[in-house]
């Protein structure tokens, strides 16, 4: 089936199933930019905003390529009333280092949690498969822009298996707790949608380090 053929099939009707039909013939295809630079969303955050159809003459490989290390996430279709995708950047930049948009695991996305050191605690600096270079450079400037200039992270894992990223509270600042979700909600956006954010106290846990 090609591609306009799965963005006919009604939103209600998209499943799981449809959205990795869809990226694999995105792939595939070729769009035409709307505009030429980034444009701001109703989510506040940057797009470049693409459009399918017979016309479209630029490869989505290429269009990927150049975003994946700009922190600028794609907007397919955004002209209908619904747009057909939406790709926060952190699934660009999975693609980019992995050739895949998505990862099977569940993202959990929590406030602040406790965590017992005793359990069998595994925590270090992120390795560059996890978090690359020119990720990390793009999170620091967002929290620069926030005034956030020393913002620290840890990661860590009780089971080996799954890992969480967690923020250090005390470097964004010990926002009033019905603020945490909506910050790590927005950190999650350049993360890939598997991870897990953790906005945590250092007290009681191996040292964080400068992002």
């Amino acid at each position: 089936m090609s591609l306009e053929k799965y963005l006919s099939i009604p939103d209600a009707e998209r499943d799981h199933d449809w959205e990795n039909h869809f990226f694999d013939e995105l792939l595939k295809s070729k769009i035409s930019l709307i505009d030429e630079g980034p444009q701001v969303g109703p989510d506040k955050w940057p797009y470049i905003m693409v459009e399918t159809g017979e016309k479209s003459d630029e490869p989505v490989i290429n269009v990927l390529r150049w975003l994946h290390d700009k922190g600028i996430g794609l907007v397919v279709n955004p002209r209908k009333e619904y747009p057909d995708y939406v790709f926060p950047w952190g699934m660009i930049w999975n693609w980019k280092e992995t050739g895949l948009f998505r990862l099977n695991q569940v993202s959990v996305i929590q406030g602040t949690v406790e965590i017992n050191p005793q359990n069998g605690l595994i925590a270090g600096a992120p390795t560059p498969q996890y978090l690359p270079d020119y990720v990390q450079k793009i999170l620091k400037q967002f929290f620069m822009d926030q005034g956030l200039l020393q913002v620290r992270i840890l990661v860590m894992s009780q089971d080996q298996k799954n890992y969480d990223l967690a923020f250090s509270l005390e470097s964004l600042g010990n926002p009033p707790q019905h603020e945490q979700a909506g910050i790590a909600e927005a950190i999650s956006w350049f993360l890939p949608t598997h991870y897990s954010v953790l906005l945590i106290s250092e007290k009681g846990l191996p040292p964080f380090l400068s992002l």
